[in-house]
């Protein structure tokens, strides 16, 4: 039976392709992510399950980053899995190996599967055999997810009634949406770091934002809203073979004030829908609101909901519920633990 498969490192062209195939791809575990981040102080590393067809079955892109001699690996929104128990132990193997190669102390895998989903499980009982311990995603575990199959005017009619009224009355008070391209990244980045300091969270240099759209060229969209010629919000959104993923976006004041981010996520959906894709991840909200969607106990979902109150992200969670989507919750993630000793160090490190 061990014959049958052989564990080998992918070309960057194959690799891409069995992402964009499998039912799990995401832009996280594309190529070109792992060369933005080897730009920005990661390794990135790939490794794949062939069967005899020499047809990739499962496969991981695991970023390294070092401290102080060793290392700490994540797979975003990985590894990518067969389903085939028995091929994916060799994954598992694989993945292990790599990581001593790389002196790593444990390495962080978050699957990209929703906890709805039938083989969860089957996956859950799958990690716990190879003794992997639960941890929390550096992802955001639970999301809003906007189908983008319907006819556009059923997307937007799917919509609440008051995102549909923000959207026309930014494009009533004069609001203009327009791509940017490599001169409009500045800009974008003025109003990230706005953003960042108005609603205290940690952003990105201006040069990984700017690198992260070169790289994804033409799959990366750069939107800008503008009031009276002023830059006023701007998202940067990102398509892979199943999704628009709205990573990174911001406003001033004043572009709060006008609707312009409903009217720039109306674009972006429209952008993402020509890109081919069938959804629209408007990526990430308060998880206990997404623990509460998968309960049925009413008294432990209203707790949940009223907890949900005090996240930081309720207010992003306001602003993307009313886009008509659905409330995904993702599988936790694991830790492969190389290095028993140093773990609860690393651990308090990275969190979860």
């Amino acid at each position: 039976m061990k014959g049958r498969w052989r564990v080998d490192v992918p070309s960057a062209a194959q690799w891409d392709a069995f992402v964009a195939s499998h039912p799990q791809g995401n832009v996280l575990q594309a190529s070109l992510w792992g060369a933005l981040k080897a730009r920005f102080g990661w390794h990135c590393r790939r490794i794949a399950v062939y069967d005899d067809d020499s047809t990739i079955r499962a496969g991981a892109q695991v970023l390294f980053r070092r401290y102080a001699g060793l290392a700490f690996g994540y797979a975003p929104r990985g590894p990518l899995l067969s389903g085939d128990p028995a091929l994916d132990d060799h994954l598992i193997d694989g993945v292990r190996r790599l990581g001593r190669q790389m002196l790593a102390v444990a390495i962080r895998l978050e699957p990209n599967v929703s906890e709805d989903n039938a083989q969860a499980p089957h996956l859950q009982t799958w990690f716990t055999r190879h003794r992997l311990v639960v941890a929390e995603p550096i992802q955001p575990r639970s999301t809003i997810l906007v189908d983008l199959q319907p006819p556009v005017e059923t997307i937007f009619t799917a919509y609440s009634k008051g995102h549909r009224a923000d959207i026309r009355r930014a494009e009533r008070i004069g609001v203009t949406v327009r791509t940017g391209g490599e001169a409009d990244l500045a800009t974008f980045y003025d109003i990230m770091r706005a953003t960042g300091e108005r609603a205290a969270f940690a952003i990105h240099s201006a040069a990984y934002y700017t690198t992260a759209w070169q790289l994804h060229q033409p799959h990366s969209c750069l939107l800008v809203a503008e009031l009276n010629g002023m830059p006023v919000a701007s998202h940067l959104v990102f398509a892979d073979a199943h999704y628009g993923r709205y990573l990174y976006g911001g406003s001033t004041a004043e572009g709060l004030r006008s609707g312009a981010n409903h009217l720039l996520a109306w674009h972006a959906m429209r952008w993402a829908r020509e890109q081919g894709c069938i959804g629209y991840d408007l990526w990430g909200i308060p998880d206990a609101l997404g623990q509460a969607a998968t309960v049925a106990d009413e008294a432990v979902r209203t707790a949940l909901e009223q907890a949900a109150q005090q996240d930081p992200l309720i207010g992003v969670y306001r602003f993307k519920k009313g886009f008509g989507g659905r409330i995904v919750r993702f599988m936790p993630a694991f830790d492969l633990v190389l290095l028993p000793l140093l773990y609860p160090l690393a651990r308090r490190k990275i969190g979860g």
